[in-house]
Formats: C-alpha cells, sequence, structure tokens
C-alpha cells in the first residue's frame, strides 16, 4: 500500500504543487485546508480534500485518526504587511496552529514531519548568500512566528521522553513563484503582483529604491525537494535553505516582466513607495546543505521560470474575461 501523507495548506499556491509531485509519486495524499488563501480548484483530484483549519484541533483530529505516515506542514498566514496588522492571528495560525499539528503528530505517532520554515528568519543582520549556520535575526512578526514554530518542531522531534521517532525536517523556504500564485493578493509574491500589475494595466509599485534583493526559486523545484526528503533519512532533524543562491533586485525584476510584456519602465507607469515593515534589504540562500544531504538543485531558470508564469497567467485573465 501506498504511503498516506497529510498536508496542510494543500489548496495554496506551493501546497497544491506539492500534492501533484506526492500523487505523480504514487502516494496516497489527504489535503486540510481553510481556503483563505488557497482555492479548491487547484486541489489535485486524486487527494482527499477537507476544509478545515489548523488552529481548529478538531479539524485535524479527524484525518490523523484515519493513519499517517507523514505530515507535510504548510498552513499558515504567509503575509509579513498582514502579520503587522493582526499579529494575535498571525500567532495563532502560524505558530500555534503548528502545535496544534505537532500534538495530532506524537498522539498518534506520525514518524515523519516537514515544516514549511521561512528565509525571513535570518533578517538583515547576515551576509547573502546566507546558510543554515547564520544567528536568525527576524524583523517581522511573521518572521517570529516561523522561527518560533520552527524551534517546536525541532525540540518536539528531539524529545527524549518520546516512545516512537519523529523525524522532522525544516525548509527555510525563500521567494517562490510561479504557476497558481496569487495575481490580486497585495500581500504576497511581489512577481504575481507586478504580472496582474501589467495585465490589467495597473502602476506598478516598489517599496523602497527598488535595490533590495530577492532568491526567487521556481515552485516545481521546491515541490520535488519537499517530495524528495520525504523518504531522505539524511534530512532528518535538519534545517534546510531552498532557494537558487542568485540574487534578484526588485527593479531587474520589474524590468524582467515588463520586457517579457514588450514594455519598459519608461513606457510603463512605475511608482516607488516608502519601504514597509518588516521588508528584509538582501536575500539570497545558500543551498549547499539541500545538495549535500540529499542532492537537491534548482533546475528552472528564472527567464524560463517569469515566461511559464507569465503564459499560465494570461491564461487566468482570459478565462476571467
Amino acid at each position: 500500500m501506498s504511503k498516506r501523507i497529510l498536508v496542510t495548506g494543500g489548496a495554496g499556491f506551493i501546497g497544491s504543487h506539492i500534492t501533484d509531485e506526492l500523487i505523480k509519486r504514487g502516494y496516497s495524499v489527504a489535503v486540510l485546508d481553510n481556503l483563505s488563501g488557497g482555492r479548491r480548484a487547484y486541489v489535485n483530484p486524486a487527494a482527499a480534500f477537507t476544509q478545515g483549519d489548523v488552529s481548529n484541533p478538531a479539524d485535524l483530529a479527524p484525518l490523523f485518526e484515519q493513519g499517517l505516515d507523514a505530515v507535510l506542514h504548510l498552513a499558515g498566514q504567509a503575509s509579513i504587511r498582514l502579520s503587522f496588522a493582526d499579529p494575535a492571528h498571525d500567532l495563532s495560525v502560524n505558530t500555534l496552529g503548528t502545535l496544534n499539528v505537532l500534538q495530532a503528530c506524537l498522539a498518534h505517532r506520525v514518524p515523519r514531519l516537514i515544516f514549511a520554515s521561512s528565509m525571513t528568519i535570518y533578517g538583515n543582520s547576515n551576509p547573502a548568500p546566507t546558510p543554515e549556520s547564520a544567528p536568525p535575526d527576524p524583523v517581522s512578526y511573521y518572521a517570529i512566528t516561523k522561527y518560533a514554530a520552527e524551534r517546536y518542531v525541532y525540540l518536539t522531534a528531539a524529545r527524549r521522553d518520546l516512545d516512537f521517532t519523529l523525524n522532522a525536517t525544516s525548509f527555510r523556504m525563500f521567494n517562490v513563484y510561479g504557476e497558481r500564485q496569487s495575481l490580486t493578493n497585495a500581500y504576497q509574491g511581489v512577481l504575481a503582483i507586478f504580472i496582474g500589475n501589467v495585465l490589467r494595466g495597473e502602476p506598478i509599485t516598489i517599496h523602497s529604491d527598488g535595490e533590495q534583493s530577492r532568491d526567487f526559486v521556481h515552485v516545481s523545484d521546491v515541490a520535488r525537494a519537499w517530495a524528495d526528503a520525504l523518504d531522505a533519512p539524511p534530512t532528518f532533524g535538519q534545517v534546510i535553505n531552498l532557494g537558487t543562491g542568485a540574487p534578484t533586485s526588485v527593479n531587474m525584476l520589474c524590468d524582467a516582466v515588463l520586457s517579457a510584456f514588450g514594455k519598459t519602465r519608461s513606457t510603463y507607469p512605475v511608482r516607488y513607495a516608502a519601504a514597509q515593515p518588516g521588508d528584509m534589504r538582501a536575500s539570497a540562500a545558500n543551498i549547499q546543505r539541500a545538495n549535500d544531504l540529499f542532492g537537491w538543485q534548482p533546475r528552472v531558470a528564472f527567464a524560463e521560470g517569469i515566461q511559464n508564469t507569465i503564459a499560465w497567467a494570461r491564461k487566468q485573465l482570459d478565462t476571467h474575461k
């Protein structure tokens, strides 16, 4: 029988791609998502879908009672801006929700857990590309909740009083982009935001001077990493970066998007605004550990990834006309 995997947040942008990858590899997948950011249509029809929230243990219980071989925990509040607007909700979903998942794993002796952590944990004091050994310096409420959850995961798996082995891995994901990322959510996904702006004929707004850098990694590469790590013992107990190692400035990103549409900053309205709370100045991943532990490297070049994402985005606009 195939292993049964629960993907929390499996109707979301990243979670739905991971679900697809797992099903392609023959796993049996259950998805839990409250659909606050995800879409039911993104859930692979071969997956068993349950609408529910990790903040509510009663929503988790029936899924765990069916027996699970692994939990891939991606459900969370993913916006830095919204974390400042409602820090209590951010804490409830990202940290307490993770605790609920951990408690369910303990109660039902689930042997494998992979947690969606974040590059925002590194903050601004570390050099880029940043290795996993860099000291955490979270500069947003969101980053604090993700780091706290990450530590809960690690310490829970390391408890000596457990009567079974819980093998846990945390992926510190950098700026994941690609198909299914929201084109209308102004709180996350700067690439998708820019693409949506151009498709709708709206001005692009760049916060700060645009020279802040990000490490953009395609969602297909991220999904492959999660699936590859599932049964890879060298990843057990590890915190691992998922990125490309190549920083791209927001100005460069803007130029790449405009160029794909045959436009430039001199011919398209681009506005500059104040930096937002919690923004990082420079961000890029040292990905040596991922390569050393389970042979992972990104495969999708940034230019190819942008073209594929824009082609998908155009179809979404045509569908809704």
